[in-house]
């Protein structure tokens, strides 16, 4: 508990600080404020082994197309959020509009461009969504959005809204599915972070064009089934690095 309240404090007081003393980005190029963005991802990354102990690994990289492409990603803590703009290219999250108005956060991430959605405003919301990716796919980006639209625990009963179905149709791109076990480690709701080894592997495209039912059950078949092994094998881990710390 020592460790994480370190962590928390040192993950807060960074970044403040970067977002502080990189503002001038705000007034520069897009691809200046995403190198800023990568850079905070990389900083919160390094953080949390350096004090947690929590390492991190990258599987399937070869399973990523060329851009543009969606990315369907499991969501299961904080840490994803930061990941993606270290690990990615050019990313452009899928994000609440609500955030888009916390002062130097909102600002920001109206500066990197990603994708605002109205969720209380159901039809409008998903057109408006569909139009702001439309415009990031012919920037040649990576378009990331949580199907299940929120944080779920590990092993949780999987709950896919329709707007990946959408956007999957309209963009007409190559889907890849992303499966992790990052829930282990930085757990939603819980001020304790875990020491181990998150695990982010992208999975074989699915290809456009197939039919709303096929795309849906192709994609949490091999969301959820990847996540149950990935939780598995961080739970052994965790077991394991709890019986040695004993």
């Amino acid at each position: 508990m020592l460790r994480s309240t370190i962590f928390t404090a040192g993950f807060y007081i960074g970044s403040a600080l970067i977002l502080i003393i990189g503002s001038p980005l705000l007034f520069g190029k897009r691809k200046w404020a995403m190198a800023g963005l990568a850079f905070h991802g990389a900083f919160v990354l390094w953080w949390m082994r350096l004090i947690i102990g929590t390492r991190y690994e990258v599987r399937g990289r070869e399973n990523l197309p060329k851009n543009p492409v969606l990315i369907a990603s499991k969501h299961q803590s904080a840490w994803e959020t930061f990941a993606f703009p270290h690990i990615l290219d050019d990313p452009a999250l899928i994000m609440k509009e609500e955030l888009m108005s916390i002062p130097l956060y909102g600002w920001f991430s109206k500066k990197f461009e990603m994708i605002p959605v109205k969720r209380e405003r159901a039809a409008i919301a998903l057109k408006e969504m569909i139009s702001e990716a439309e415009i990031r796919k012919l920037q040649q980006r990576e378009i990331i959005i949580f199907p299940e639209g929120t944080r779920k625990l590990p092993g949780a009963e999987p709950d896919y809204k329709p707007g990946v179905i959408k956007l999957y149709e309209a963009l007409n791109i190559p889907c890849v599915p992303v499966a992790l076990n990052s829930g282990l480690f930085w757990p939603r709701g819980d001020k304790r972070r875990y020491k181990g080894t998150i695990i982010i592997e992208f999975l074989p495209p699915i290809a456009p064009g197939l039919g709303r039912k096929e795309f849906r059950e192709t994609l949490i078949n091999r969301i959820e089934e990847k996540c149950t092994a990935l939780t598995k094998e961080g739970s052994a881990e965790r077991t394991r690095l709890n019986n040695l710390s004993s």
